[in-house]
This record gives C-alpha cells, structure tokens and sequence, in this order.
C-alpha cells in the first residue's frame, strides 16, 4: 500500500525520538501499535460481515407482500372509520 523503506522509517524515528524524548517514546510506540492493531480487527471484521451479508441468498419477499396486503384487508373491514357518527360517543352533561 505504502512505500516506506528502511530510510524513511529511520527517519520517522529519529523526529518522533528528537520530538517525544526517550522516556515517552515507547509509551507513544505502544499507544500507536496497538491503535492499529484495533483499527485492523475492526476492518477485519467488517470485511468479514460485508462477505457473509454478500452470501446470503435472494430473498423473496411476496410471502411478506401477501402477509401485509391481508392484514390492511382485515383491518379496513375490522375497524369503523373514526368520524363515523355511531360509534361517537355523545357527550354526557355534568349533573352537578
């Protein structure tokens, strides 16, 4: 991915021992060492979900079209309109 050779990973080191000091400097080495070992389990594991989901078979989805259409039948037929004057209750008077 990146060209870095020997070179330039001396001189990745010299600046960052010149810039942290010897005592920080393993304290930051390990720091970023195990950030990038999160970061490439993290990409580890997205991979590895993006192929599983990749993999999974066509799913059919009239079943679950038949399934809605009959539960909106059911529940137009089943259910009186919400302004219709009968099922308005009329309201009571306070009788005191």
């Amino acid at each position: 991915m990146f060209e870095v050779g020997f070179s330039e990973l001396l001189l990745v080191g010299i600046v960052a021992l010149l810039v942290l000091g010897p005592e920080r400097l393993p304290v930051a080495a390990r720091t970023l060492g195990r950030g990038l070992g999160q970061a490439r389990r993290a990409m580890q594991g997205l991979r590895t979900q993006l192929e599983r989901e990749i993999e999974l078979p066509n799913f059919d989805s009239a079943p679950l079209q038949r399934l809605e259409q009959e539960m909106r039948q059911g529940i137009s037929l089943a259910a009186p309109p919400a302004n219709d004057p009968a099922t308005v209750a009329a309201p009571r008077e306070n009788a005191s």
